[in-house]
């Protein structure tokens, strides 16, 4: 073992050089190392992005009936998501006001929340509704309590949530993906419930920026599970300022590309696909939470959530063609595809490994991007300037060179 490197600040000059990773894709340099690794940083990066942007905890189909609800969590963070009487979507916090226990597992359906501890019950809006043995605590009100709740807005099906009140909304800076990916109409696609939830030993950014990553497509993949979507047809649109996600395409070599050992689609075409869009693969991202992988019978939705500087939880669920699932061999079809990606997939787990490993070496380093990692640096651009917005505020908008907490180099 060779000596520990020596810790990097967070100080001006750490995020002044962030700049250098959303120039143009043949000058920009990767983030640093410590982005991945540093319990300082992610600290940085809970309130930077976590705090304030628009994240993902599931699907609107998760929560059909009233009473529906699910429960997820995300930078510790214990959230109840349920379907109301009055047929809204709420997002609240699962911590009961009392003494902190969480008053819902799992996903079910319920005609409120009952804390299993002190059987103190909330309603599907939240509202304390009954205490029991409480009326003995000096100018205790119920009705002032109640399960702290979440900006919530649904996108294409898909909902999002926001720890502050004061976001804007997330739909008007979502156009341009939003329109790219209409013809797949996914509010109205049928979801295979439930999704896979992984835990996993790396940084959540090590994950998102994998599953945006078309120049490894045909060296980590080579073979004819992936060989039909090959890296040299990516293309990454622009990006406007301000937007709220990004899109990467990739030819394919045949229209109706599909995971399985056939290349083609098994299972029913998305029937408003253009011939464009059946001639590529569409990956739509909508940062810090939200992946799309979309081709011609199949889309693939990955929901990433944090649970540390170098572990993360992920939802993985699939959509496919509304009727798609009444067809004839549906699930032996379905198979054909899961055992391919799976395959795929495993080869992926192992590389985001390693590279964590990577990543805490002294030996890491700021590298150089292919011009086939364009998506890597729209990333950089959504990612810099939120972390250099925070620090500015932090630092109260002072730019003296006055060094913060020190992270692992």
């Amino acid at each position: 073992m060779g000596p520990t490197p020596a810790a990097t600040p967070l100080d001006d000059a750490f995020f002044d050089g962030l700049s250098r990773s959303i120039r143009e894709v043949d000058a920009a340099e990767t983030l640093p190392p410590a982005c991945y690794t540093d319990a300082a940083f992610y600290a940085f990066e809970t309130e930077a992005l976590f705090n304030h942007e628009w994240l993902c905890v599931g699907r609107v189909d998760w929560v059909k009936d009233p009473g529906d609800y699910f429960t997820t969590s995300i930078i510790g963070e214990p959230i109840v998501v349920t379907r109301n009487r009055s047929n809204e979507i709420k997002a609240m916090s699962a911590v009961c006001q009392h003494r902190a226990m969480l008053v819902a597992e799992g996903r079910g359906n319920t005609r409120g929340f009952v804390c299993p501890y002190h059987h103190w019950v909330y309603s599907l809006n939240g509202d304390l509704v009954n205490a029991p043995a409480m009326e003995r605590a000096c100018g205790f009100d119920k009705k002032a309590v109640s399960l702290p709740s979440f900006k919530v807005e649904i996108w294409l099906g898909f909902i999002f949530i926001n720890f502050d009140a004061e976001a804007p909304p997330l739909a008007p800076r979502l156009k341009a993906v939003e329109a790219a990916v209409a013809n797949y109409d996914l509010a109205n696609a049928e979801g295979l419930n439930p999704p896979m939830t992984g835990q996993f030993a790396w940084n959540w950014k090590v994950m998102f920026e994998n599953n945006n990553d078309g120049y490894h497509a045909n060296k980590l993949h080579r073979g004819p599970l992936h060989d039909f979507i090959p890296s040299e047809l990516c293309s990454f649109p622009d990006a406007a300022e301000g937007d709220a996600g990004f899109l990467r395409y990739n030819g394919t070599t045949h229209p109706d590309a599909s995971f399985n050992p056939t290349q083609k689609a098994v299972l029913p075409v998305f029937p408003k696909l253009t011939g464009q869009d059946r001639n590529r693969a569409t990956f739509a991202n909508i940062p810090p939470t939200l992946s799309l992988v979309m081709t011609s019978d199949m889309v693939i939705y990955l929901i990433l959530r944090p649970t540390g500087p170098e572990s993360l939880e992920q939802d993985t669920g699939i959509l496919v063609a509304p009727g798609a699932t009444e067809t004839a061999g549906f699930q032996e079809r379905l198979e054909m595809i899961m055992t391919s990606a799976g395959k795929i997939i495993a080869q992926d787990m192992h590389v985001d490994e390693l590279v964590q490993v990577g990543l805490r070496s002294r030996f890491a380093v700021r590298g150089r991007y292919s011009w086939q990692e364009g998506a890597q640096v729209q990333f950089n651009r959504w990612l810099a300037p939120r972390y250099q917005k925070a620090w500015a505020k932090l630092k109260g908008g002072d730019s003296a060179k006055t060094a913060g907490p020190e992270v692992a180099a």
